[in-house]
């Protein structure tokens, strides 16, 4: 990884700032969105500059794979032996010149050259000018050869590693392989929870729509409480999300609390609740009536989880600071009628919400995490009440962290059982298409819904 020798200057406009993120993002290895999210708060850019500087950014790390092959087709040395911030300046030229068609190709390089005179010097200046200009003549040279080995193909078409293009295909088959690499490149929609406890989902709409006059709103057509909204401008300042109308949450995540399927006057122990988009789900589901302790091992969280609860007016939460495995000593003594296990995963269902996943996350990372997913599942076992239901969820998509651990637990409590009523509980769009639902589990993928990736199980204890 290239260290800057001296400090970027400070982002004039979109390009600037998107190659100062990216720069920053490898030198530091931050997460591309809090460390964009950082840069755009200090920035005095329009809107628009904005749009397009989180676009370049995304898009970027997004198709980083394929990029960097199609650079490689013209630039006359390793990638890495280039600067870092120079490294980015060509790989969001290149993005733009492949992926964005309203941005005129004179556009592109003219802008690139200028800002490498001004953070570099003339030889880095005339380089990127040769690159982008014997791109244009040479288009044919970024085709990505139709006859490659599926694995390969994938790879580079959609921009996944290969190891992760190998195991999906071994695991879902080409086709949902493909499927989903292509919709982990698409940008998520913007989904909203209406809060059950202040306004119906059709009286959220017709407040969206009043409220922010261009905006575009529809139902989910998987969660019952959940609509798609866009061109709502900034969601933090819509009157509907301050007075606690609503809530951001995936369509997917929002089934998690319906298959808790929890009741008014039940005690229900989430084991890793920060942010708490799930908790008070769960909380509106029961009417604010009852009891829900709140776990997180991250203490910094927990303020997070009462924030969320207090402006979408709940107050039956107990928020606790406590890793999850360690639950049952944490909590001994009490038991719960519903346990919530959303447990903390690779993450890989996310990817078109967290574009960089794709490069940090390992094959290993599945097998290791696990281990701490069966702790924190076994330790919710021994607090479970006569009758209760455990639901254990996670937004990833590989078996080794969903079914395949779900069946490891099963064989060693031979006393709980997947709940097949699951069924019952879920939205008819997945009940037509997800078999497994009969089982007690279902697996979503992201390309099924245009959703997160989600696995969602529920557990009983056996009569």
């Amino acid at each position: 990884m290239s260290r800057r020798k001296k400090a970027l200057p400070e982002p004039g406009n979109a390009r600037e700032l998107a190659v100062r993120v990216l720069t920053d993002i490898e030198n530091r290895q931050a997460y591309s969105n809090l460390e964009l999210k950082r840069v755009l708060e200090q920035t005095k850019l329009l809107h628009r500059d904005k749009a397009l500087a989180t676009e370049l950014v995304y898009g970027t790390i997004s198709r980083l794979y394929t990029l960097d092959w199609m650079l490689a087709q013209f630039v006359n040395q390793p990638l890495d032996k280039l600067e870092g911030w120079a490294r980015n300046l060509l790989r969001i030229s290149f993005y733009q010149l492949t992926y964005l068609d309203r941005i005129p190709a004179h556009a592109v390089v003219h802008e690139a050259v200028e800002i490498a005179k001004v953070w570099g010097h003339k030889g880095v200046a005339g380089m990127v000018n040769g690159v982008l200009r014997n791109r244009l003549r040479h288009p044919e040279r970024v085709d990505i050869p139709a006859d490659l080995p599926p694995v390969e193909r994938i790879a580079l078409v959609h921009s996944h590693p290969k190891w992760m293009v190998e195991e999906w295909l071994r695991r879902f088959g080409e086709v949902e392989t493909e499927n989903m690499c292509a919709a982990n490149n698409q940008p998520p929609r913007l989904s909203l929870r209406a809060n059950v406890l202040r306004a119906t989902r059709d009286e959220l709409i017709a407040q969206i729509e009043k409220q922010a006059t261009d905006a575009e709103v529809e139902p989910s057509m998987i969660a019952p409480e959940g609509v798609i909204a866009s061109d709502v401008g900034n969601i933090a300042e819509l009157p509907a999300y301050t007075s606690g109308s609503c809530t951001v949450q995936d369509e997917s995540s929002m089934l998690v609390a319906r298959a808790l399927a929890p009741e008014a006057g039940m005690r229900v122990l989430d084991m890793c609740a920060a942010p708490g988009g799930k908790t008070t789900h769960i909380a509106e589901l029961m009417g604010n009536k009852g009891q829900i302790i709140a776990l997180d091992v991250h203490p910094h969280k927990i303020k997070l989880i009462e924030a969320n609860a207090f402006r979408l007016g709940i107050s039956i939460i107990r928020a606790r600071h406590g890793d999850a495995r360690d639950a049952a000593h944490l909590l001994a003594g009490e038991t719960f009628d519903r346990i919530l296990v959303d447990a903390p995963c690779t993450g890989l269902g996310v990817i078109r919400r967290k574009p960089d996943i794709k490069w940090y996350k390992w094959q290993e990372d599945a097998r290791s995490i696990s281990e701490i997913q069966y702790e924190i599942l076994c330790a919710a076992s021994r607090l479970a009440a006569p009758g209760s239901k455990i639901v254990y969820s996670t937004c990833t998509v590989q078996p080794e962290e969903n079914i395949e651990l779900v069946r490891r637990f099963l064989a060693g409590h031979p006393e709980w059982e997947l709940d097949k009523s699951l069924i019952q509980d879920m939205p008819r769009a997945l009940q037509e298409k997800y078999l497994t639902l009969v089982e007690g589990y279902v697996q979503i993928l992201p390309h099924h819904f245009h959703t997160d990736g989600f696995f969602i199980s529920r557990l009983k204890m056996k009569q």
